[in-house]
C-alpha cells in the first residue's frame, strides 16, 4: 500500500516531521511518501493562504494518480482542497481535521480543538459544522503561536499547548483534545502524557483511516459530486491544470449561440 501525505504548504522541514510521525503508526508494508507542493505559501493561516495552496495540492494529487498511489492524506487542519482532490483521486482522500474530529467523537462525548492563531478559530468551527461534529466540539482555542514557530529551538509552544489544553478540560467540559495544526504532530505524545486524556493528532489518524479504507478495497465514488472534473480548456496561468476526458483530451466547450425569437 502506498499513501501520499501532502503538506499543502511549502515548508519542507514540517513535511519531513509529518512523514516521520506518520511512519511510526503505519502498518508493515505501508509506504508513506510525504511531499510539499513546489508553489504556494510557506504556512497556511488564512482563507487566502488556503486558496493559493490548493493548486499545488491538486497538482500533487494528479501526479499521485499517475504514480499509482492508493490513497492520500491532506496534512493541513483546514483540509484545503479536500473535495476537489476527491474528484481527481480514485483512492480515498482524507483531511486531517476530518479524521481527528471523527476519532475524538468516538473516544469522548466532547472535545475541544487547540489551534495556533486566533484568526483561524472560525475556520475550525466551520469544519466542525461541515463534518457534523458541532455537537461534539465544546470549543476552539488558540495559543497565538504562528505555525512556523512551533518547532523553533527554544520555542515555548509545547508549554502553551499543554496549558491551553488544561484550560479546555477545566473550562469547556471537554474530555478529549484535538490538535488543530499539522505542525503539532510531533508534540502529540508529550501533550497526551502531560494531560492523561485522549489527544488526537489528525496526521496519524488520517493515515490509519486511509489504510483502513484501502484495506477494505473502498475507493472514492466516481459519479455525482466526486466524478472527474469536466474536460475543458482553462485560460492563462492555469492552462496546465485543464481537466481532460477519459481519452486524455482537453475539450473546448462549444460557443454559446444567441437565442433566436420569432
Amino acid at each position: 500500500m502506498r499513501i501520499k501525505l501532502i503538506n499543502p504548504n511549502t515548508t519542507q522541514r514540517m513535511t519531513a516531521a509529518m512523514g516521520q510521525c506518520a511512519r511510526t503508526v503505519a502498518a508493515a508494508g505501508t509506504e508513506i511518501v510525504a511531499v510539499s507542493p513546489t508553489m504556494g505559501p510557506p504556512s497556511i493561516e488564512s482563507y487566502y493562504d488556503e486558496a493559493l495552496a490548493t493548486p499545488g495540492l491538486l497538482a500533487e494529487v494528479e501526479a499521485g494518480e499517475r504514480e499509482g498511489f492508493d490513497g492520500y492524506v491532506i496534512a493541513c487542519f483546514g483540509d484545503p482542497g479536500l473535495y476537489a482532490a476527491r474528484e481527481l483521486a480514485r483512492g480515498p482522500v482524507v483531511g486531517i481535521a476530518e479524521a481527528a474530529m471523527h476519532a475524538a467523537s468516538v473516544l469522548a462525548p466532547g472535545f475541544s480543538v487547540v489551534t495556533t492563531l486566533s484568526r483561524t478559530k472560525a475556520m475550525a468551527w466551520h469544519l466542525a459544522e461541515r463534518y457534523g461534529m458541532s455537537r461534539f466540539c465544546r470549543n476552539v482555542r488558540a495559543i497565538d503561536v504562528a505555525v512556523l514557530e512551533l518547532d523553533e529551538p527554544g520555542s515555548a509552544a509545547r508549554r502553551a499547548i499543554v496549558d491551553e489544553c488544561r484550560r479546555a478540560l477545566d473550562e469547556d467540559g471537554a474530555d478529549a483534545i484535538v490538535l488543530g495544526c499539522a505542525g503539532m504532530t510531533s508534540l502529540c505524545a508529550q501533550v497526551e502524557d502531560a494531560l492523561s486524556v485522549p489527544v488526537v493528532d489528525g496526521v496519524t489518524a488520517a493515515v490509519k483511516w486511509v489504510e483502513a479504507l484501502v484495506a477494505l478495497r473502498l475507493a472514492t465514488a466516481k459519479r455525482g459530486d466526486f466524478a472527474r472534473p469536466l474536460a475543458k480548456r482553462y485560460d492563462g496561468e492555469f492552462a496546465h491544470f485543464s481537466p481532460t476526458n477519459a481519452a486524455g483530451v482537453t475539450e473546448t466547450p462549444p460557443p454559446v449561440r444567441p437565442l433566436r425569437y420569432g
